[in-house]
């Protein structure tokens, strides 16, 4: 059976790729990246570049496959209305256009829990608790817009996927912010790091891929995706940190100080425009400020997914890459 995998050169592609192969599925690997993407290609793994928002490309590339993993998108807390619209909302449309003229078996999306964001604590946040709209970041307002097309296509069998805190080896985002954080100004700490948090090894998320693809109840539903193991935020920056064998620097701050500095300077690099990203937004404040956890009882249930590796495990394995280099 072949499997089309969508942001197939990025960090969470890669790995889907890897697990679609050890279940004895071919590939069709579509990226942006040609030399990441040549680096994929096997006996199992076949490479097409190309890109989300061109619907010619994506039609070209849902050919002769039975299912399609989407887990490509432009995923960043800042940037253009446009560039989100382009590469996430249409994109997405044009794989549900694609999935209904080629009669896929079955489409999995890979969609964000970022859409939960809120500014209070949130425990054991269920799928049906996700707002009709949520206007924080572009990011996340792109995220909702596609996973409101679904419905309009009720002729391709689909399943979304809301995966939190991806981390692993390779990892570009999460675990390098933190360590920069650290070096350069401190990382801040509201509630002495109490708050709760919840993260998943990239390797489980690839797991509830496969999962979704097969699983027999799972057509039409939503599936919030973590490890199940909600941790203090300041333990799991130790863990990671202490590994590194780093120097931990916090700088306590009180909370209403930096949210007032995360919406300030949104508004100038807004205003003014500034370019590259915000050192801090308010997406990140809410991050570092407020619990937020989510139930996975449903994929537990539903999909059968229970997590393969720990977050201890998960970042042992990081620290060991990180080494390395």
């Amino acid at each position: 059976m072949k499997v089309l995998v969508t942001g197939a050169t990025g960090f969470l592609g890669k790995y889907v790729v890897k697990e679609l192969v050890a279940e004895g599925y071919f590939v069709r690997a579509f990226g942006r990246n040609k030399a990441v993407g040549q680096s994929l290609v096997s006996d199992q793994v076949e490479f097409f570049k190309g890109d989300l928002s061109s619907k010619q490309a994506v039609e070209e590339a849902c050919k002769g496959v039975e299912m399609v993993v989407h887990a490509g998108a432009l995923s960043t807390v800042w940037g253009p209305w446009e560039s989100f619209y382009q590469a996430n909302v249409l994109g997405t449309q044009h794989v549900l256009e694609a999935s209904r003229t080629n009669k896929i078996k079955r489409l999995v999306y890979v969609s964000s829990p970022s859409i939960y964001a809120a500014p209070k604590d949130q425990i054991g946040i269920k799928e049906e608790d996700a707002p009709t709209e949520n206007h924080l970041n572009n990011y996340i307002k792109s995220k909702i817009l596609s996973e409101n097309l679904f419905p309009a296509y009720p002729d391709v069998p689909s399943i979304i996927l809301r995966p939190r805190g991806l981390f692993g080896v390779g990892d570009t985002s999460i675990l390098p912010r933190v360590l920069k954080l650290s070096q350069k100004i401190g990382i801040p700490l509201i509630k002495e790091g109490k708050q709760l948090m919840d993260m998943t090894c990239v390797e489980n998320v690839a797991l509830a891929i496969a999962l979704a693809l097969k699983a027999d109840r799972a057509e039409g539903q939503v599936y919030n995706i973590t490890n199940g193991e909600p941790t203090p935020f300041k333990e799991l920056i130790e863990e990671a940190l202490q590994g590194l064998g780093l120097p931990i620097r916090y700088k306590k701050l009180p909370a209403f100080l930096l949210g007032g500095l995360a919406s300030s300077l949104e508004v100038l690099y807004r205003v003014l425009p500034l370019k590259g990203e915000p050192p801090l937004t308010r997406y990140t404040y809410y991050l570092l400020r407020y619990s937020q956890t989510l139930d996975i009882s449903k994929a537990r249930e539903e999909l059968g997914y229970e997590p393969r590796i720990s977050i201890k495990e998960g970042i042992a394995q990081y620290v060991q890459d990180y080494r390395k280099h």
